[in-house]
């Protein structure tokens, strides 16, 4: 592809802030996280909550569990059980419990208690892909220079036609080269706003779009 710019991205994106103003930002890059202190741990154990899970849902786990246990000395005090049940109903809660004891036991034995603010060494955590090491990265360490990517930035910036791409990672790769570095940090939460409100996987609300005419509608074949 192309390492052109994106024509008219200045244009497109702040029609699309304007737009999403009128919708609640996903919990994690809400600037507004008033019930947990916010701290990389806590951006990192809410993301893993997040995965497979209503936002919704997300974020009053998050509360129950992170008022109380938001370091990972905390986190070892309690059982599995115990966060099984503090977490509830999250997707997969019994494997993610599992894994938030690992993560907290890890950090303890090998970062000294903190979430490192290295990509690669976050990856190395049981459970921590790309899109939840550049969450933490961004919206954690509030580091420059990363761009998260998850399903609707993936699809979304497929369907407009600004890239080609099969798998998030190549997504995050080529947004890299042609979206301007200013719009990183927002471009996450704005896109799965914009995906999980407007521009849906099936059946995509095209008349109420404010970026259609900007739109390519690559593999959309059916338009609300």
């Amino acid at each position: 592809m192309s390492s052109e710019k994106i024509q008219d991205i200045d244009k497109i994106l702040g029609l699309l802030k304007k737009e999403m103003e009128k919708y609640q930002q996903p919990t994690i890059s809400r600037p507004r996280w008033e019930e947990i202190v916010h701290t990389p741990f806590t951006t990192l154990i809410s993301c893993i909550l997040s995965l497979r899970t209503k936002d919704e849902v997300t974020e009053q786990a998050s509360i129950r569990l992170l008022q109380k246990y938001d370091t990972p000395e905390k986190i070892l005090e309690l059982s599995e059980k115990q966060i099984e049940s503090l977490i509830y109903p999250v997707g997969f809660y019994k494997t993610k419990a599992k894994r938030i004891k690992e993560i907290a036991k890890t950090l303890i034995e090998k970062y000294s208690g903190n979430v490192p603010d290295d990509l690669d060494e976050l990856l190395k955590l049981k459970g921590v892909g790309r899109k939840t090491a550049n969450i933490v990265m961004t919206y954690g360490h509030k580091k420059q220079g990363f761009l998260p990517i998850d399903t609707h930035c993936h699809r979304i910036a497929n369907r407009l036609g600004w890239i080609k791409t099969k798998k998030p990672e190549e997504t995050e790769n080529q947004l890299k080269k042609i979206l301007p570095e200013k719009y990183w940090n927002e471009f996450n939460h704005l896109f799965v706003k914009f995906g999980q409100t407007i521009c849906v996987p099936i059946s995509p609300f095209c008349s109420r779009c404010p970026i259609e005419k900007y739109c390519k509608k690559v593999s959309v074949t059916k338009t609300r």
